[in-house]
């Protein structure tokens, strides 16, 4: 088996009876402002040939930086037969389908299926409301040679089901960051620096603990990060170490690898990785020296390739929606009947969230569930967003607004008080399908004897726990530690004071915790 990297959380797996392209991403995504690192653009003829006829297609999830609506229907055979994961909707099927693919295998969450020879896969998914409604995976493959797992950026909650398909041999995982938080936020620069180390050091903890559990025999640090080079975002980019951004690239991670006695391997997009019972056996696409300088000089690799894309990035742009005089009212229409529909979600929020484009200025009022333009009364939350983008996204009737609009990292955000996940749910379920869900999940919060495993208890040192963190549901059986009196759910690095189950990063969260004696 050989798991040929082609850039970020992409990766071409070949065994001796079939190949899976997964994920491939090759156009900057979220209008311009993500591009794969190291770039990808510049693949051999004979490689490509390869990933554009590939047995089967497998995309773990629907964000632009994995699922390139652009690029597939022109390079991806469409006679490739999809392995599609096992979410409760059906809309990365949809999507599929609108772009000509036509052949599906619909999996089950967790179950191995025979391919061809000796080759089987499994796709682990994740459907949190926190991972979009439409939901996230991870996928396996295993033949005689070997077994892959690719977890992407998959927040896997259930590390003992991905495991529990045999040793590992290697395990590409996510360790970088990809969200907006906290760099859209205004803050003084040494309160920024705090929040991005804590934030770094939590995606390097959660990477771990996966590593850790997962026990591969090597560890690809792959699904990141991402570069930006719009100008107006250039500063992301982490070069020299000192720029606030949650952006480091896998030299920084393989050096975690390292101290902690794992086995490492840096890929850029040509690197194979061929894998034997007895052997790993590694091939980059260029010279030592020439990979070396993708990263020593990093700023000079990030001009060159800018000045490449530059135009296509500001063609864009250029395209992005002009003011209409209807907006306020397209977004009434449809979001007031969204709100309606969710009161469990709309008490969650409890507060007014105000839209600001500069000219126009929306308000959403969460209590009294209406959109009108705001009045200049008191607020929880605002985002500042140019309003063509704003207009784009509405016209485009888009559904999940942390995909195709807040993950551009084009706006600026305030709260008045602690993260509200709430907030953010409502902006990745604008349709009804997708409401649907985020409400049941609110109503599943606010009523705890609706919960599963929420309601059930664990021992973790000393302390009787409830077993899921109050944060994000991750279960602490696996995510869980006692550090010098308190809990730390490792999956985001959220702390809890053990005597008291008060939460230290965030206000108004809780934990049920007591003494096991």
């Amino acid at each position: 088996m050989k798991a040929t990297s082609i850039g970020h959380a992409g990766i071409l797996i070949e065994t001796a009876d079939v190949s899976i392209v997964c994920d491939p991403w090759f156009i900057p995504a979220f209008h311009g402002s993500w591009c794969v690192f190291p770039r990808n653009d510049q693949l051999s003829d004979e490689l490509m040939a390869r990933i554009e006829s590939p047995d089967y297609l497998y995309i773990s999830h629907i964000h632009g930086d994995h699922f390139d609506e652009r690029w597939l229907p022109d390079h991806v055979n469409r006679s490739a037969t999809v392995l599609l994961p096992g979410f409760p909707t059906r809309e990365l099927e949809d999507r599929l389908r609108t772009i000509g693919f036509r052949n599906f295998v619909h999996t089950v969450d967790g179950q191995e299926i025979d391919l061809l020879g000796s080759t089987r896969a499994a796709i682990h998914c994740e459907t949190s409301i926190t991972d979009g409604p439409g939901g996230d995976s991870a996928l396996v493959v295993s033949d005689a040679s070997g077994r892959v797992v690719n977890q992407n950026d998959c927040r896997t909650h259930d590390l003992a089901a991905l495991a529990s398909h045999g040793p590992i041999d290697l395990h590409w995982v996510q360790y970088s960051g990809a969200i907006w938080y906290p760099m859209v936020y205004d803050e003084p620069d040494d309160v920024m620096r705090e929040l991005i180390d804590a934030k770094v050091d939590s995606q390097f903890s959660r990477a771990m603990r996966y590593v850790e559990v997962l026990d591969a025999r090597a560890v690809v640090p792959s699904a990141g990060p991402p570069v930006f080079l719009d100008p107006d975002l250039f500063g992301l980019n982490i070069i020299t170490g000192d720029e606030l951004s949650i952006f480091p690239d896998q030299r920084s991670f393989m050096d975690r690898l390292a101290d902690a006695g794992h086995t490492g391997i840096l890929a850029i997009p040509g690197t194979c990785i061929e894998v034997a019972p007895d052997r790993i056996d590694v091939t980059h696409p260029c010279s030592a020296p020439e990979l070396s300088a993708i990263f020593e000089d990093k700023e000079a690799y990030l001009r060159t390739y800018q000045s490449d894309w530059l135009p296509f990035i500001e063609d864009q742009k250029s395209q992005w929606a002009q003011p209409t005089d209807s907006l306020t009212d397209e977004l009434k229409s449809w979001w007031e009947p969204l709100l309606a529909s969710a009161p469990n979600l709309r008490k969650g929020v409890g507060d007014i969230c105000v839209i600001d484009m500069g000219d126009l200025k929306v308000a959403i009022d969460f209590p009294n569930g209406t959109v009108s333009e705001w009045d200049g009364c008191e607020h929880g939350f605002r985002f500042t967003i140019d309003r063509r983008l704003v207009e784009t996204v509405a016209a485009e009737r888009a559904v999940d607004w942390s995909n195709s609009l807040f993950l551009s990292c084009r706006f600026s955000a305030w709260r008045r008080g602690p993260f509200n996940e709430y907030v953010y749910n409502f902006f990745k379920s604008l349709s009804e399908a997708r409401m649907a869900r985020t409400e049941a999940e609110a109503l599943r919060k606010a009523d705890p004897d609706r919960g599963g495993i929420a309601n059930e208890e664990i021992q973790i040192g000393d302390w009787i726990v409830q077993r899921t963190c109050p944060h994000r549901d991750a279960d602490l059986a696996v995510f869980g530690e006692i550090d010098d009196g308190e809990l730390v759910c490792t999956l985001h690095g959220w702390r809890f004071d053990c005597n008291t189950g008060r939460c230290l990063t965030a206000e108004e969260q809780t934990l049920r915790i007591r003494p096991a004696t």
